[in-house]
């Protein structure tokens, strides 16, 4: 392992961060309130040990794959140590593991949080806290590859490492270009989807608030009812079609600017994704009809929005479906686990891997069925490698394994199963509301310190897509062979 450096890198990455911080230094100097000091403090500690770790000589400047790994791993894990000081230092949350999961929640774009009430917090810290969702959404080191004056080829294998989805693509030859790509586009919809809520009434701190937990993906509110405190159908339709917007692989967005709309529908992934979500509406505005609204439309309206909030693991809500019939609550667990689109800014399983999965389910039948036909896995009329196949079904089960354990540790606390079972899979998707006490009207405040590690490592690894967290604990991963 190159460890010179991953220290030099990892120190960037820290100066990357001190810099992100500045919009919420300006947004706390501009209300004049209590939190300043904590993000200049935060700010001043991010700077030096940043500049020390920078300086540290690398005689041998190449990244090998594992050391993107690390890089990705352990950058992470720092950003989000560092990331909690300003709810800390300002008093806003005063236990440090709490901070951590919130600062955790904030840039792995999960939004679960311990806070029961946030309306009565610092403007700063609640622009920090849902910033955190969109640096967290492209990626942090996607991010720092997109500031850097100069981005080597070696620098792939820390995209690789940090790109949800099973095999990240290059927009264009060079890395740091791509990465400008991508935080071009998403920036561009940012700002479009900003415009259209303050259009449509929000106010414009509450509308960079929702804009920025939108495009991240991630679901943080300046208010205690979410998106449903505002009781806006417009805002309500907009942040809808703009959630699924950046649940959508952007490497189609980037075909579509460059005028090939035909390769979105053409996607096998993206159809699967768009016919889930429809179905999804479908289904729960059927069963949610006479039976918790009276009309079809105030169904269609409350089923869509929450479809697309938890598909695409966002986590905003607009009413508590803690009490809608057991129908509806069954489909959005579901959609928990599905997730959106890989190479977008949302969490899950990821649509490709359940494609995948399904694939594979149907190659195995009609082997079974015709033992000596040749079959084959085919995913937008290409034939895949058997590795990106094994790796998916790798994958799922690590997935389950790791939910599986976490579940175990949680329930020591001894919570009901439902509250138990649906926090897991809210934080490992990423999603941020689970059902029962960490439904859309509450929290995981009540939860133990050990719980809230255990939920902060849990939302790491779903974000991580699990093998650069995983990898950590492997004492081969350590020794000095450039793999």
């Amino acid at each position: 392992m190159n460890i010179r450096m991953i220290i030099k890198v990892l120190g960037t990455l820290l100066i990357v961060e001190a810099a992100s911080m500045l919009p919420s230094l300006l947004v706390s100097l501009i209300y004049g309130q209590d939190d300043f000091s904590a993000f200049v403090v935060t700010i001043m500690l991010l700077l030096v040990t940043g500049l020390i770790m920078y300086s540290i000589k690398a005689p041998n400047t190449n990244l090998y794959s594992k050391d993107g790994f690390a890089i990705v791993s352990l950058g992470w894990i720092l950003v989000s140590l560092f990331g909690a000081l300003p709810f800390f230092l300002s008093g806003a949350i005063p236990h440090f593991a709490d901070a951590f999961f919130e600062s955790v929640s904030g840039f792995t774009t999960t939004g679960s949080t311990i806070l029961r009430e946030v309306e009565s917090l610092p403007r700063g810290i609640l622009f920090w806290r849902s910033f955190t969702h969109w640096i967290g959404g492209m990626g942090v080191l996607v991010l720092m590859l997109a500031v850097l004056p100069k981005a080597g080829a070696s620098t792939f294998q820390i995209m690789k490492a940090e790109s949800p989805g099973p095999n990240p693509d290059k927009l264009v030859p060079k890395i740091g270009q791509t990465a400008k790509i991508l935080y071009g586009i998403y920036l561009v919809l940012t700002i479009i989807l900003i415009v259209l809520l303050v259009i449509a009434g929000m106010p414009l701190y509450d509308s960079l608030i929702h804009a920025l937990g939108t495009a991240g993906t991630g679901g943080f509110s300046n208010m205690n009812r979410s998106v449903g405190a505002y009781n806006n159908v417009y805002a309500e339709v907009i942040i809808t079609v703009f959630m699924f917007i950046f649940g959508t692989n952007f490497t189609l967005h980037y075909q579509v600017l460059k005028g090939n709309w035909k390769a979105m529908f053409k996607d096998d992934e993206f159809r699967f994704y768009l016919g889930t979500m429809v179905a999804a509406i479908i289904l729960m505005t059927i069963n949610l009809t006479g039976t918790i609204f009276n009309s079809v439309w105030e169904s269609l309206r409350h089923a869509s929005f929450q479809a697309s909030t938890i598909m695409t693991t966002t986590g905003f809500a607009t009413t508590d479906f803690n009490l809608w019939p057991s129908f509806s609550k069954v489909i959005l667990v579901l959609l928990m686990f599905i997730g959106a689109s890989a190479g977008s800014t949302a969490g899950g399983l990821k649509c490709i891997r359940i494609v995948l999965l399904l694939k594979t389910i149907k190659r195995e039948v009609i082997k079974v069925i015709h033992p000596k036909s040749v079959c084959t896995v085919k995913v937008g009329g290409r034939v895949l490698d058997d590795s990106i196949v094994s790796g998916a079904t790798s994958y799922f089960f690590a997935y389950m394994i790791i939910f599986t354990v976490a579940i175990l540790i949680v329930s020591l606390d001894g919570f009901d199963l439902t509250t138990t079972f649906t926090s897991v899979a809210t934080t490992i998707g990423n999603v941020g509301p689970g059902l029962e006490m960490v439904g859309p009207v509450g929290s995981f405040a009540d939860y133990s310190v050990l719980s809230k590690i255990v939920f902060s490592f849990v939302m790491l690894f779903g974000r991580l897509e699990i093998l650069p967290m995983l990898i950590l604990f492997a004492p081969s991963f350590w020794k000095k062979v450039n793999i």
